[in-house]
């Protein structure tokens, strides 16, 4: 195992005195851009106008005869391998079983941060090897930031303090994280009065605040960081295939030593079934969870060295956050870190630590969910009513963490990496944090060559621009508003999210038919996504529906439910660019929904409401039987044919006497969120279930509850009746 250093003799040779008076990270930061700049003049991107379509990288996987490196993953680390390998003018291939991104690097925290906690702790049992990975990875922060500015950017984040002691030392603790950051620290920490803390952070809880404590770290979107990674190394000339998994390894006998060496992968295209080798000199293991599958692939004496933890994170509505201050619980109930975070103008609190099984589609627990919104509420003012209902999705990421077998609690297990040639040539890139994946990758391909004898020279990547970085600034979505009639928040939107890139997606955009927006009709109406957006992904190599809800856009991580229903649409759209019959349509469809349902907290929903067989509320409302008459009532006021059903005839029928006019395919959309056996039609008893599911708060903001509510109150009531999903929780 060789750990990688942040301190390289050979960085400060001939350099002496001068290094240290200008502070080691400054001068690591000048020397980095003194190198892009000299590395900029002999990098070629000969894929720079258009990126090869997914079959011509296949064509190119196939008809090469030997590449120097084949990259195995297409994570964050593995895309960074190949980027490293592609910019050193090593002939580079990477494969990948899913999608780019699919696993944990598109399930994080979407921090990019040097760890506060692994600096505690660092400092409180004197480990310098925790304090170098924190220093490196603060050293990263800084180059990522500047990197991807339109994936990234610095996020302030509060500490708030409940006792007077704790005031000294967390700001002590916290300085002493600038401090390490040096020149690279994004901005200087702060304290807060109480008043101040509160007047930044409304929802914060009040009783017994003493102040806070601000301090910066990077957040970004983190399945798109991933894909710009892969897209640029694709540009610079790397032949990358998402669906293409490996069955075996390729071996043969190295003539002077007579052992057996890799020498390339049988790979399969899992969208065809079609096979065929790829072969190379140097095979680079970067599979994430999934490293010790194919180390056993190599040899099956192998032992495990990476033990899975589960990482569970839920989204809530953005009012329970300011736009732009996070949380920091420093010390949980059972001694985790949560944070709670601003992200995609929704709030995202996470995340839990607990061993796990390792799969390729992690389920987030009911428990995990329940864990982290007690949490949030002990960290929140008793006015905000924290509930279940407005978790509006939730995720399980696995870490790859590296373990000592004898360890038992992986919150003890520090998040370094590993880096391992085995006697078959065999190059294993394991466990690390996402922020090091450039520094990670460095060092992997530095052994690569070593062991290999690649050649190819230094890394370059430092400060290497990643797509849609080179032309982007802060005012390019008013260019697009101006230049092609989008609306504000849409150009915003395309900005943050393709950078100078945006432009080709703005193209590809149809024209609305509205006098405003003139072009860009929107997936779903409460967020910012367009049709285009679908078109553009099957040039970044989209595949599938759920590459689109879950990383080309985030709407899966977002808001489950406005995924679902702007799935059809999706599949319409992707079926026609790729030629889809009405079998893979369906099939489509049906594998989006599963993955929404299982993976992405929708089943949670469900459950809320056929959890309980008939209507709870508390004990002298049942006695007075008060509101399950008066719900059972609103429900025949629909139900005018006694049924014990209503149907989207039914509800149309009373919104026509109180003059609304609502969308049939809207209408549908609104009774299919309580239809829990999917029939066409809600039940009396599905009704009260979901009533009940209101009242104890598990389901908040059912547009189906409110319409009816409002049609009850007032049958002669004039104008239109908002029905909007301001949660619409899961």
């Amino acid at each position: 195992m060789a750990f990688r250093k942040a301190l390289k003799g050979t960085a400060i040779i001939g350099t002496g005195a001068a290094a240290a008076l200008l502070g080691l990270s400054e001068y690591r930061k000048t020397q980095a851009r003194l190198a892009y700049v000299a590395a900029e003049g002999e990098l070629k991107q000969p894929f720079k106008d258009e990126l090869p379509t997914r079959q011509a990288q296949l064509s190119t996987l196939q008809d090469t005869e030997e590449f120097d490196v084949l990259v195995v993953g297409g994570g964050a680390t593995g895309s960074g391998c190949a980027l490293d390998a592609v910019t050193r003018n090593l002939k580079t291939a990477l494969v990948e079983r899913n999608d780019f991104s699919s696993g944990t690097s598109s399930r994080s925290t979407k921090l990019i941060h040097g760890g506060v906690r692994y600096l505690q702790k660092a400092i409180m049992k004197l480990d310098y090897e925790q304090y170098m990975m924190v220093k490196e990875a603060l050293h990263e922060r800084s180059n990522l930031l500047d990197i991807a500015p339109h994936l990234s950017a610095p996020l302030p984040i509060m500490l708030p303090v409940y006792k007077w002691w704790q005031l000294p030392y967390y700001w002590a603790g916290i300085k002493m994280y600038d401090l390490v950051a040096g020149g690279q620290c994004l901005k200087s920490s702060y304290v807060l009065s109480k008043n101040k803390a509160l007047e930044l952070f409304p929802m914060l809880k009040k009783d017994k605040l003493v102040g806070a404590i601000v301090y910066y770290d990077g957040q970004h979107n983190d399945a798109r960081m991933n894909l710009a990674i892969a897209l640029t190394a694709a540009r610079h000339g790397a032949a990358i295939a998402n669906y293409t998994e490996v069955v075996h390894l390729l071996k043969k006998t190295d003539a002077g030593t007579g052992k057996e060496k890799v020498c390339g992968a049988r790979c399969r295209d899992v969208i065809t079934g079609n096979e065929f080798d790829v072969r190379a000199k140097c095979v680079i293991n970067a599979t994430g969870p999934f490293t010790d599958s194919l180390r056993k692939m190599d040899d099956g004496k192998n032992t495990n060295i990476c033990q899975p933890s589960a990482g569970v994170h839920i989204v809530i509505p953005g009012y329970y956050s300011p736009d732009n201050m996070g949380l920091l619980d420093p010390a949980t109930s059972d001694g985790r870190v949560i944070f709670f975070l601003p992200w995609e103008k929704m709030t995202i609190a996470g995340t839990t630590d607990t061993p796990t099984d390792i799969t390729a589609h992690p389920i987030p627990r009911e428990e995990d969910i329940n864990f982290i919104l007690n949490e949030v509420r002990n960290y929140l003012s008793p006015d905000v009513e924290v509930r279940r209902g407005d978790v509006l999705a939730a995720w399980s990421g696995i870490r790859p963490l590296v373990t000592d077998p004898n360890s038992k609690d992986t919150q003890s297990i520090c998040r370094n990496h590993i880096v391992n040639v085995s006697d078959s040539g065999l190059v294993t890139i394991a466990g690390g944090k996402w922020t090091t994946y450039r520094s990670m990758a460095e060092e992997t391909l530095d052994a690569a060559v070593a062991a290999h004898r690649l050649g190819g020279g230094p890394s370059k990547t430092v400060g290497l621009v990643l797509e849609g970085g080179q032309d982007w600034s802060p005012t390019l979505y008013i260019r697009l508003v101006q230049d092609y009639g989008l609306e504000n928040e849409v150009a915003q939107h395309l900005a943050a999210t393709y950078g100078g890139k945006a432009f080709d997606v703005a193209k590809m955009a149809r024209v609305t038919g509205k006098r405003w927006p003139i072009v860009g009709n929107r997936l779903v109406s409460e967020f910012p996504y367009i049709e285009s957006e679908v078109r553009y992904a099957v040039k970044e190599y989209a595949c599938t529906a759920i590459d689109v809800i879950a990383r080309r856009t985030r709407l899966g991580f977002l808001n489950v439910q406005a995924a679902d229903e702007a799935l059809p649409r999706i599949v319409d759209i992707m079926g026609k660019m790729l030629d889809w019959s009405d079998k893979k349509r369906t099939e489509e469809l049906e594998a989006a929904k599963k993955f929404l349902y299982l993976e992405m907290g929708y089943r949670s929903r469900s459950e809320q409401l056929t959890g309980t067989t008939e209507i709870t509320l508390d004990t002298q409302e049942v006695a007075n039987s008060v509101l399950i008459d008066r719900y059972t009532n609103r429900f025949h006021k629909f139900d005018k044919d006694s049924k014990g059903f209503i149907t989207t005839v039914d509800v149309q029928r009373v919104l026509q006497n109180i003059s609304v006019q609502i969308d049939e395919n809207a209408l549908h959309e609104i009774l299919n969120e309580v239809d829990l056996n999917k029939n066409g039609q809600v039940e009396l008893n599905e009704f009260l279930q979901l009533m009940s599911a209101v009242k104890k708060g598990q389901v908040s903001d059912s547009r189906l509850a409110i319409l009816m509510k409002t049609a009850e109150e007032s049958l002669d009531l004039r104008g239109p009746v908002t029905v909007d999903r301001s949660g619409g929780g899961v």
